[in-house]
């Protein structure tokens, strides 16, 4: 049987290669529309020992490539994330982004077997489980555009299965969501302060060795990555661009309650910046509130998630490709409603969530542009189903209490 499986799988890898060779041409032409071609450039760059946050060298690599627009993509993440892009600058744009999709597939399915060996009971996980983890809009999204968010929730699931049993693996897991440090900001002022109070400097160890490693391997291709890197923020300023983020569309909102009938997109641009971050700021003092009333027994795969989702919610700027990180919530949330009682109003309301992520999944099919700002909303909706889920779980909890205190009476 293991036999018959192994050589079906082989047959199928063997058709998809032909496939891709034998279509590369018309695929070369989605390619290159794609997300992913930004790592390819840079990562070509970075292997050649040019600035690999050069704008300019960056447009020519991609224009050679197919890429249409005027206005290059540039890899934004810092300097410590630039390991990433070294296997693809290693190929071709067409191969680099076939082996980057298989890369974020695989770090997909390891996220869903870690997320059900955390929250399941053993056994084969339930329909809604597989089918959550696999049409979560933010995982379609991530796939489409060819976008690094799998790699950043595969670095979350290793941290939360690990952290306990292998806590330098756990910590050094954590470099992957580094490359974007502002969707986990209020990720990581609760990690060191638990981290320290714990006494967990192996797992700080781990942070520490895999950020000084990823660091010099910057260092070694390019010796004045830092000023690079800051050069391309200043001449690619994100609080110059519209972000299609909850926090982009309060910045909106205020900007034209302050200037009523202005439609000046370089004045809108050019001012209220500053409002993007008020969610995060409300978002950190949650935050402390939360750690402190839960610091005695903080658990990373419950409490940490929840810190996560309101992160991600108020972080001041990000795509839906980044919400992907929301994975191991909304999949939680499936397994609290799996074993509670619904009542029809529960139903009802499990239809509303459903019929919003097939939205959502129609909106990336029908490729509508971010800059739109059409998917502002979709944190909030992540945001509602897992506290809404949650409150089940208490549900559960507070129901097994007094059972136990009836089977404590009656053994009395």
């Amino acid at each position: 049987m293991k036999s018959l499986k192994l050589a079906i799988n082989l047959f199928l890898v063997l058709l998809l290669v032909w496939f891709l060779v034998a279509h590369q041409q018309k695929i070369k032409t989605a390619v290159a529309s794609r997300d992913s071609i930004q790592y390819w450039a840079t990562g070509k760059l970075l292997l050649h020992r040019h600035n690999p946050y050069s704008v300019a060298d960056v447009e020519g690599l991609e224009s050679s490539a197919g890429w249409a627009s005027k206005r290059p993509l540039m890899f934004r993440c810092p300097p410590w994330a630039l390991w990433l892009v070294i296997l693809p600058g290693l190929l071709s744009a067409y191969w680099a982004w076939v082996v980057w999709l298989a890369i974020l597939f695989v770090s997909l399915v390891i996220a869903n077997r870690i997320s059900w060996r955390m929250y399941g009971d053993g056994g084969q996980p339930p329909l809604a489980f597989v089918i959550a983890g696999y049409a979560f809009a933010p995982v379609a999204a991530c796939l489409v555009a060819g976008q690094l968010g799998l790699l950043l929730l595969l670095g979350i699931m290793v941290f939360l299965a690990y952290e306990k049993d292998q806590p330098f693996l756990a910590g050094a897991a954590l470099i992957a969501p580094m490359a974007k440090p502002h969707m986990f900001a209020l990720f990581w002022p609760v990690l060191a302060l638990w981290a320290l109070r714990q006494r967990k400097w192996t797992l700080l160890s781990g942070v520490a060795s895999a950020f000084a490693l990823a660091s010099a391997l910057a260092f070694a291709f390019d010796p004045s990555v830092i000023g690079d890197y800051r050069a391309m923020l200043l001449q690619q300023a994100i609080q110059n661009e519209f972000i299609p983020s909850l926090s982009g569309m309060v910045r909106a909102l205020v900007f034209h309650i302050a200037i009523p009938g202005t439609l000046d997109r370089s004045l809108f641009l050019h001012r209220f910046f500053w409002v993007q971050f008020v969610p995060l700021a409300l978002g950190m003092a949650w935050t402390a509130w939360y750690y402190w009333k839960n610091r005695d027994l903080w658990s990373w795969r419950t409490h940490g998630v929840a810190v996560l989702v309101v992160a991600v919610l108020t972080t001041p700027y990000a795509w839906m490709t980044d919400e992907v990180v929301l994975l191991p919530a909304i999949l939680q949330g499936v397994l609290w409603l799996q074993r509670a009682k619904l009542k029809l109003g529960s139903h009802l309301a499990i239809l509303l969530f459903v019929g919003l992520d097939l939205l959502l999944l129609l909106i990336v099919k029908a490729q509508v542009p971010p800059s739109t700002g059409i998917y502002f909303w979709s944190s909030l909706v992540w945001f509602s189903w897992y506290w809404y889920t949650r409150s089940f779980r208490q549900k559960e909890r507070e129901s097994i209490v007094p059972q136990e205190s009836s089977a404590m009476q009656v053994g009395s």
